[in-house]
């Protein structure tokens, strides 16, 4: 086993392994908080789901902007630079939500945090890419999701403790853990932004910003952008209305929750690697299919049963479906991308949570306060099977180039579909 690690291990270059250490750090801190965000609101500030799923909105869309502009200040400037001012501002984000005391005052805070502290997720997503061969691509995005669930694993546990003591505490590890992870990449992880030509090199900001549209016209994968926000939408119920679905309908505690949680992050962490090495080479948007397949399968059992074992298979069957599917569909915006847009490229993926995260627990909130709350799952399997129908259209439609052609011909390919 420890020979099979060292081999993994050499397989990838010194600075991947130090950008899996500074997102373990990163991460930590963030699973420390995140799970328990709908609990800290409705109990700080005594609102329901709806008004949650507002904060969420208002959160996601300003996060949006934020990544829009950072997607293009990563490909003019650089990784490193927009990555650190991510974390920076992320850091003063949680403690300041860890005080505010008015839930006007929280909604503006979430605006203006969005904005600020999300410009560095193209960056780090665009440095993996950067640092890793087109084949090993899946590989190594799947081995961030190990590192991610690693995280997972360890922070929900703490941070139930740390909820049933003071949920500022988790605020505070948030910020530390943020602050950590800046001082690593500044002092340890080099730029890894390709050079460009004399052309790009001399691209300002506003024509950089203006390249946008250029990915809004590739249509192949615009699509494909659209199917991946529809399946993100059943996906972000596990971390915005289930909680408290658990605890309100099936008297399911916070610690329980966590419990599934951390159940879900270290199946990730000792599987993750084999299964994405398993489905590598094959075509990956079937690959695609089959995992939203698992998870309309796996959310959809939320509806039906009310025993915590019952809700643990259904984690497991969600968890499989996610190791499926999650490292392929990034490595597949790389494959999309030109070498000079992949931060954009990156930063309009990411709408996919943003657009996700803005609308799901919003409507999810709208149905559990005012129907069924089972609808929210029955709803999820609906639009999973949408998905599962989507991504098995667009293989029909593409599927040949994105497995015989290497990034830059399926990008040209692409952008010849969309001005056709």
């Amino acid at each position: 086993m420890l020979q099979r690690w060292r081999s993994t291990y050499n397989e990838y270059p010194k600075p991947f392994w130090t950008l899996m250490g500074a997102s373990l750090v990163d991460n930590l801190g963030r699973f420390l908080l995140f799970p328990y965000f709908s609990l800290y609101i409705t109990k700080r500030f005594g609102v329901g789901l709806t008004e949650v799923g507002i904060l969420f909105a208002i959160f996601s869309l300003s996060s949006m902007v934020g990544s829009f502009i950072g997607g293009a200040i990563t490909d003019k400037f650089g990784r490193k630079s927009m990555l650190l001012f991510g974390l920076v501002t992320s850091a003063l984000s949680s403690l300041l939500m860890g005080i505010v005391d008015s839930l006007s005052a929280f909604y503006i805070l979430s605006a203006v945090v969005g904005v600020l502290s999300n410009g560095g997720g193209p960056a780090q997503q665009a440095m993996i890419a950067d640092l890793l061969p087109e084949k090993k691509r899946a590989e190594g995005y799947g081995m961030h999701r190990v590192v991610f669930n690693i995280s997972a694993t360890i922070g929900p546990a703490l941070g139930g403790i740390l909820a049933n003591i003071n949920f500022l505490w988790l605020f505070v590890f948030d910020a530390v853990s943020s602050i950590i992870t800046a001082l690593i990449v500044y002092f340890v992880i080099p730029e890894t932004k390709p050079e460009g030509s004399e052309e790009q090199e001399d691209e300002s900001l506003t024509q950089s910003v203006g390249g946008y549209g250029k990915i809004f016209r590739d249509s192949p994968y615009m699509a494909y952008v659209l199917i991946s926000i529809i399946v993100t939408i059943v996906y972000v119920q596990m971390n915005s209305t289930m909680p408290v679905y658990l605890r309100d309908q099936h008297d399911i505690a916070p610690t329980g929750y966590g419990a599934l949680l951390s159940m879900n992050a270290a199946i990730v962490v000792f599987f993750q690697f084999w299964i994405t090495r398993r489905v590598s080479g094959r075509a990956p948007l079937k690959v695609m299919a089959a995992g939203t397949l698992l998870y309309a399968i796996g959310f959809g059992m939320f509806g039906f049963g009310s025993t915590f074992e019952y809700f643990i298979l259904a984690m497991i069957v969600i968890t499989v479906g996610e190791m499926v599917l999650a490292p392929v569909g990034q490595a597949l915006v790389a494959s999309f991308s030109p070498e000079d847009m992949r931060g954009r490229y990156m930063a309009v993926f990411g709408f996919t949570w943003g657009i996700s995260f803005a609308f799901g627990p919003l409507i999810a909130g709208y149905v559990t306060d005012s129907f069924d709350p089972n609808w929210v799952w029955y709803g999820s399997f609906i639009l999973a099977m949408i998905g599962v129908l989507g991504y098995l259209l667009l293989h029909a439609r593409i599927g040949p180039q994105l497995e015989d052609e290497d990034s830059s011909g399926l990008s040209a390919s692409t952008s010849s579909a969309a001005t056709d």
